[in-house]
């Protein structure tokens, strides 16, 4: 199967934001794959060449891929070079120069997928001694065969920016339309097994009764079962007969996959981190009594002097790193808060009762106060014991807490109703200044694509950074969700622009917006010494001037009241 029809596709994916359009049009490539490339083009039209969860990766820098172009093209580097800073998209840079190579040589091969995949997968296996040549020469050898299209998705998908708009519903979507299964067997399916190369293979092959066989694999992440919002601890408690209440932990989620000796951690992201916390795989080889199972539970960050619970923040330092691995593991030492089991030597779980799941987990693991144990919970449908509880687990420095229905089986998936109920204190807006931006790219070209938010200090005049922010502000104007669009808020702000740098723009303070967030977390990054967390654009205050934003005082308030803290 040639790479031709995978690059026209990616080029007629572009022309179109119609979600169903591009299902149609993916659907069309499914069904003229043959079953033993689904692997490869699932995930080549996701921009990818393993899938989401795998620790393994390109890793090819700006500059090294530069280089290939060069070397494929037969152009001096600072031709290339010149070329990228007019089109600001190395993808376009290399179809402009391979357009402008001579004519291809009579009878040289076409691309095909298989090679295409093989040779971007094999960049990833390269390493020591002249590992950097070797990639190099991975990379120009595919851009020396391509055609000008294909070359510049070639060069996209190396640099994880293939700019299709293929989210991985559209690709779930494609599969149940090109094998004529519903799109509820392919979740199914992929909360299962997240892989839509094994998804797309199983029900080309046997349609619906193949997806409905799907299981856990052990070395596998899955989709975890999601806790949805309740407006109240009251309403809460009364959804089910069965009340389990639990801590709402600010921490990591953290699914434990063992097969004898080996272990597994990955997150709710499918992130494979089983490498960057040594300590954890230590607990769990330790304290796990069973050959085989997979559990699921709350990594928290611990204060090493004080012992109590740090902001996800700072534990997340630890998640991404690859160097200085067990220094961080004494830095930040970690409690592992366990509240579910989902398999069991051989056994699904997840079709049974949570009251009979506990059991299960109880069985099955040695706890250790303050380090491997089960989450911290209360069975009760009594609303004093519930508010109680509540209480203790802010002051405990939790987010708050998780009500479950005992009765309720393991519900996977990102999308799906379950049994769990979340409550957590509600965070005030807070009304803040803009003080700089960095310039869009991709979709968000030409728009300042990331606001920086600041506080203001009365006793100074000065305002103080205290995050930044890219998400409540439409792309588009036929966007429905948001009320304002990039283009707009970055027509207000221009007149504001005070300095430039490369991307990054420095604004001078007059732009007031009110912002919700998750949660204010303490921060050395920000000169505010806060940070708040995932901030959304709500609206604009042209009613408010600068100096009548939220102070630092404001902030300080805020922080103290929430989890508890300072009481």
């Amino acid at each position: 199967m040639e790479y031709k029809l995978l690059a026209e596709t990616y080029a007629e994916l572009e022309t179109y934001s119609s979600k169903l359009k591009k299902t149609e049009i993916i659907a069309k490539l499914f069904k003229e794959t043959p079953a033993n490339l689904l692997e490869a083009v699932t995930l080549l039209i996701q921009g990818r060449v393993f899938p989401s969860w795998s620790e393994k990766e390109i890793g090819v820098a700006e500059q090294l891929l530069l280089k290939a172009i060069a070397k494929a093209t037969g152009q001096p580097a600072e031709d290339v070079i010149k070329d990228y800073k007019k089109s600001g998209d190395l993808g376009l840079t290399v179809e402009n120069l391979v357009n402008k190579k001579k004519q291809r040589t009579l009878g040289q091969e076409s691309l095909t997928i298989k090679k295409v995949f093989a040779n971007l997968q094999e960049i990833s296996e390269q390493g020591g001694s002249g590992s950097q040549d070797r990639k190099l020469d991975l990379i120009a050898e595919l851009l020396a065969q391509a055609t000008p299209q294909e070359a510049k998705y070639i060069v996209r998908t190396v640099l994880e920016q293939l700019r299709i708009g293929v989210a991985e519903g559209i690709v779930r979507d494609a599969v149940a339309s090109a094998y004529d299964v519903s799109v509820d067997a392919v979740e199914y399916a992929w909360n299962l097994l997240p892989d839509f190369g094994e998804v797309a293979k199983a029900a080309k092959e046997n349609g619906a009764s193949g997806l409905k066989k799907f299981k856990l694999k052990l070395g596998t992440p899955f989709i975890v079962q999601l806790a949805e919002k309740s407006p109240s601890l009251k309403e809460a408690i009364e959804s089910y007969k069965k009340v389990l209440l639990e801590y709402k932990y600010d921490g990591m989620r953290t699914l434990i996959h063992k097969k004898g000796d080996k272990i597994w951690v990955f997150t709710r992201n499918l992130e494979n981190i089983t490498a960057a916390f040594p300590d954890l795989v230590q607990m769990a080889r330790k304290n796990i009594k069973a050959d085989d199972c997979v559990l699921d539970g709350e990594t928290i960050g611990l204060d090493k002097k004080t012992g109590r619970p740090i902001p996800f923040q700072q534990l997340s330092t630890r998640i991404k790193r690859k160097y200085d691995i067990e220094k961080a593991s004494v830095e930040i030492p970690i409690d592992v808060n366990l509240f579910d089991i989902v398999y069991l030597d051989g056994k699904n779980l997840m079709d049974l009762t949570l009251g009979e799941r506990k059991k299960y987990l109880a069985k099955t693991i040695r706890e250790v106060h303050g380090k491997f144990h089960v989450a911290e919970g209360l069975t009760t449908s009594d609303l004093k014991e519930a508010e109680k509880f509540y209480k203790e687990s802010l002051k405990a420095g939790e987010e708050g807490v998780i009500v479950k229905d005992l009765d309720a089986q393991y519900v996977s998936g990102r999308r799906v109703a379950g049994g769990w109920l979340k409550i957590k204190p509600v965070m005030e807006n807070l009304d803040v200044v803009i003080i700089g931006g960095t310039w869009g790219t991709g979709k968000r070209a030409g728009t300042i694509g990331s606001l920086h938010l600041a506080i203001r200090e009365p006793e100074s005049g000065k305002f103080l950074e205290c995050g930044m922010m890219g998400t409540g502000l439409k792309e588009k104007e036929s966007d429905k969700e948001f009320s304002m669009t990039l283009k707009e808020m970055t027509k207000i702000l221009k007149p504001y622009i005070e300095h430039e740098s490369a991307s990054a723009i420095k604004i001078k303070p007059k732009v007031v917006i009110e912002v919700a967030y998750e949660e204010i977390q303490k921060s050395p990054t920000y000169d505010s010494g806060f940070a708040l967390r995932f901030p959304r654009f709500i609206r604009l205050r042209p009613d408010k001037s600068a100096d009548e934003a939220d102070t630092i005082e404001r902030v300080k308030t805020l922080y103290g009241q929430q989890k508890g803290r300072g009481k």
